[in-house]
């Protein structure tokens, strides 16, 4: 089957320059990519159906730049397009995931670094950190939350488009705002500044100062980015860390396990004594 789908792939490249007009560049980056997948995936019949699976590739590709990549599996997925339409082949292809990360997903941060501001903060600032970590808030829904939304160990949180969502309070993040309301002794919204609440640039200021002072550059969104990250790293389910964010879909969850699926095999390629060989 290597040897039919190698002579397929041949017909391919001549199909993309003659009738499709590539240039011969793209056509050399084409033959580089089907030629890496075609020595290492894996080929087999199943339910009358060709597999050709490609999850060794990836782990082949896996330390290129973004864009090659994307590139490579681009041209894989071109050619099995072609067996399908031109070569009227049923073909099931397996691994072919895309991994795409929007520019403006910022990275998480290292729980390291959060526990070693929290270390240093004050009451106003420890709060702050815990409750855009310790919840996954935006800092728009932090700037409107009030004292009665808090009550039971649960907290109400007024999001997007109107939705409320309920969330636990972790036990620690509880006691926390216990000892910051008896101390600062807000009347209506949980941070205040005189009679009012205080707007998200007025909490996103303390944030980035108090980052600033330990060395980093954070912003409150990386916290609800590290809230999620963290928590599916640990076990906890897509579903369950879509509700907790509020996301209209699992999709919009779907990128962290992406990411962490990018690290774990960026560290399984590390770590594997195959991998070294």
């Amino acid at each position: 089957m290597q040897k039919k789908l190698l002579a397929y792939s041949e017909d391919f490249l001549e199909y993309l320059l003659d009738v499709r007009g590539y240039s011969e560049t793209s056509i050399v980056t084409y033959e580089i990519a089907l030629r890496q997948m075609m020595e290492v995936s894996h080929f087999y019949e199943e339910d009358g159906l060709t597999v050709l699976d490609i999850t060794p590739f990836r782990f082949k590709i896996v330390k290129n730049h973004k864009k090659t990549i994307v590139k490579k599996l681009s041209a894989v997925r071109s050619f099995v397009k072609y067996l399908e339409d031109q070569c009227t082949m049923s073909l099931k292809l397996i691994g072919d995931e895309s991994i795409k990360v929007p520019h403006s997903l910022p990275k998480p941060i290292e729980e390291k670094y959060i526990n070693e501001v929290l270390n240093k903060a004050n009451l106003e600032e420890k709060l702050l950190v815990s409750m855009l970590y310790g919840l996954g808030l935006r800092i728009s829904e932090l700037s409107l939350l009030k004292l009665a939304d808090i009550k039971e160990g649960w907290v109400q949180i007024h999001g997007k488009g109107n939705k409320v969502r309920e969330l636990p309070l972790l036990e620690e993040l509880q006691k926390l705002i216990v000892v910051y309301v008896k101390e600062k002794g807000p009347k209506t919204y949980l941070f205040e500044k005189g009679n009012a609440p205080m707007n998200s640039a007025q909490l996103r200021y303390i944030l980035t100062k108090l980052f600033k002072e330990a060395g980093l550059k954070v912003t409150p969104h990386q916290l609800r980015h590290s809230f999620a990250t963290h928590l599916l790293n640990n076990g906890a389910r897509i579903a369950d860390v879509s509700e907790l964010l509020g996301h209209d879909t699992m999709a919009t969850t779907q990128v962290y396990t992406k990411l962490g699926s990018v690290k774990k095999m960026q560290e399984y390629m590390k770590a594997h004594p195959l991998a070294k060989s």
